[in-house]
């Protein structure tokens, strides 16, 4: 229920401030945090919400759809916060958002980097505590094949993406190579668990 309490919220500022916004609202920023893109304000307060109801429905269908439902069963509640830290992450997103069309100036990127360490290192916590489903965690042909081969790629992974949330940080030093801290260790550590699962089916004997 807190979760969608979130989205809720989400909805009622941008029906509050509705009038208050610019009739173009700065919508997206590239890489070095700089305004590049543009949209309607009806799009600018309303499509963050809107995304995150249905992303809100989609993980709520989860535990219910996965034909490994029972397995999800035994790490509900690490689940069920994430899906809290999602929404709570995208309500942060808005309201940067929101703050930068008000006129304050800072840079977006490096604003967004602590909330990406949060929601990479509680990822780690996720996949550390994930059972062989569907829907969550490191879902390959291998991991999807063995559970001893899903526990060592998940035991791992929730490892390297803790650390990736810690390397993350080093994105608040520098307003030129914030980005590269976000983006680099979790594309390089994802990449990686691939192979590596990959190399366990091989080494179990499949």
């Amino acid at each position: 229920m807190a979760a969608l309490a979130i989205v809720l919220l989400s909805f009622a500022t941008g029906a509050y401030l509705y009038y208050q916004m610019p009739e173009a609202m700065a919508s997206h920023w590239n890489a070095r945090g700089e305004v590049d893109g543009y949209m309607p304000k009806l799009w600018g307060l309303f499509l963050m919400p809107a995304l995150s109801f249905v992303l809100f429905l989609f993980f709520a269908a989860i535990p219910k759809i996965d034909p490994m439902k029972k397995n999800i069963a035994k790490f509900r509640k690490y689940f069920d916060r994430f899906v809290l830290l999602i929404m709570a992450f995208l309500l942060y997103l808005y309201l940067i958002t929101i703050m930068w069309n008000f006129g304050f100036n800072f840079n977006m990127i490096q604003l967004l980097v602590p909330a990406f360490a949060v929601l990479f290192y509680y990822s780690g916590v996720l996949i550390e505590k994930a059972k062989r489903n569907w829907f969550i965690g490191i879902r390959t042909p291998w991991t999807m094949s063995s559970d001893r081969v899903w526990n060592k790629t998940h035991k791992l992974g929730g490892k390297l993406f803790k650390i990736s949330g810690v390397i993350s940080l080093l994105g608040l030093l520098s307003e030129d190579y914030a980005i590269y801290a976000i983006i680099l260790p979790i594309i390089s550590f994802t990449a990686f668990l691939f192979v590596y699962s990959y190399f366990q089916y091989r080494k179990s004997g499949k």
